[in-house]
């Protein structure tokens, strides 16, 4: 059941990101609101979407993607291409909004089984 809810999780949230990005530019309360929830289902997908065998795959995914946004300055970057951009934009930070969490939740549930295992 655990990975169920994790799995429609993760499903729910990028739609949610798609969905937020999209608004993002037209600006309103609703976007904290939903930035909030995909926090909350990051979360969630970290606790219980990932684990076993994959953890080391979805850390190095998620850090590879975190730090490309960040050091690739890519929100400003996907701003400026033509029509679409701020729309790209919008997207791509409401994903980190989503991702972020549930890395650092994956990284520290490794961190623990590491100690755990001494």
């Amino acid at each position: 059941m655990e990975k169920k809810v994790g799995h429609y999780s993760f499903i729910i949230g990028v739609i949610i990101a798609i969905v937020l990005g999209l608004a993002l530019p037209l600006g309103s309360d609703t976007t904290v609101w939903l930035t909030s929830i995909l926090v909350v289902l990051g979360l969630i997908v970290g606790f219980l979407n990932v684990t076993g065998k994959e953890t080391k795959e979805f850390l190095t995914v998620g850090t590879i993607l975190v730090i490309v946004a960040f050091a690739g300055n890519a929100s400003t970057t996907l701003n400026q291409v033509i029509y679409l951009g701020q729309y790209l934009s919008g997207i791509f930070s409401a994903m980190l909004a989503f991702v972020v969490p549930s890395v650092v939740v994956v990284a520290l549930k490794d961190v623990w089984a590491l100690g755990q295992n001494n």
